[in-house]
């Protein structure tokens, strides 16, 4: 790998930005490929190619595709999974778990100290802010998920308005149809743009009739990689290995 691309990666990373090292295995050209689809390198790829790079991103797959008459290695490299729940209560004892099992660094935050403590949440990474304020300092991005389970205006209202001015992938509030829909009227009031509000998953999680806090957390969190990983992008290259 060349200096500059090194340079780069290495920057990407830091940034906390996913990325994937395209490498033409019949010239050794190489290609550092954003999510965003930017790319610098020795060679430009085809835009027709540049949604299987971004789909590798996009599901954290490495390996080797064909495309026309080259074959390429995708070397995707991607920053950790995060995910922020707000609200140290009993369904975040079983989503915290859940989602550390799926490779997520989970952070919990919560001001009211007789909830969050190491002994109902070991292991896992406690914040005594507000939640709205927490953000300043967690900088989610998009690689980031935010979950508030509080179910209390007070605190999830101001925490999803700073949410939907980061870009968390997945932003969900734990509430009946009914609330959510009392939330958009107050986040309304509040300034917040309907086209913004739909990107909050309300009620948060897949309706798969959950009813146990283990069975709402497996709903969130298979929302969650629905909202990452997507549906499987078609194009002319086809994947020959998986790393």
């Amino acid at each position: 790998m060349k200096r500059r691309l090194f340079d780069a990666l290495h920057r990407a990373l830091a940034d906390r930005r996913a990325v994937a090292l395209v490498t033409d295995m019949g010239t050794g050209f190489q290609t550092l490929v954003g999510a965003d689809g930017r790319q610098q390198g020795d060679a430009g790829l085809e835009d027709e190619f540049l949604p299987t790079v971004q789909d590798a991103i996009r599901r954290d797959r490495s390996g080797m595709v064909d495309y026309y008459d080259g074959r390429f290695f995708i070397n995707v490299f991607a920053p950790p999974l995060r995910l922020i729940i707000a609200g140290a209560v009993h369904l975040a004892q079983a989503l915290a778990p859940a989602a550390k099992l799926a490779g997520y660094d989970v952070t919990i935050v919560d001001p009211r100290a007789t909830f969050a403590t190491p002994e109902r949440f070991p292991d896992f990474t406690l914040v005594g802010d507000w939640p709205d304020e927490s953000l300043t300092t967690l900088k989610p991005d998009m690689r980031t998920a935010i979950v508030t389970l509080t179910h209390d205006p007070k605190f999830d209202d101001p925490l999803l308005i700073a949410a939907l001015g980061t870009p968390a992938f997945y932003i969900g509030a734990l509430g009946s149809r009914k609330s959510h829909a009392a939330r958009a009227e107050r986040l309304a009031a509040a300034g917040v743009d309907m086209a913004d509000f739909v990107r909050i998953k309300g009620p948060v999680g897949l309706d798969i009739g959950a009813v146990s806090p283990s069975e709402i957390a497996i709903s969130i969190l298979a929302d969650m990689t629905l909202t990452l990983r997507g549906t499987k992008q078609k194009s002319p290259a086809t994947p020959v290995e998986a790393g």
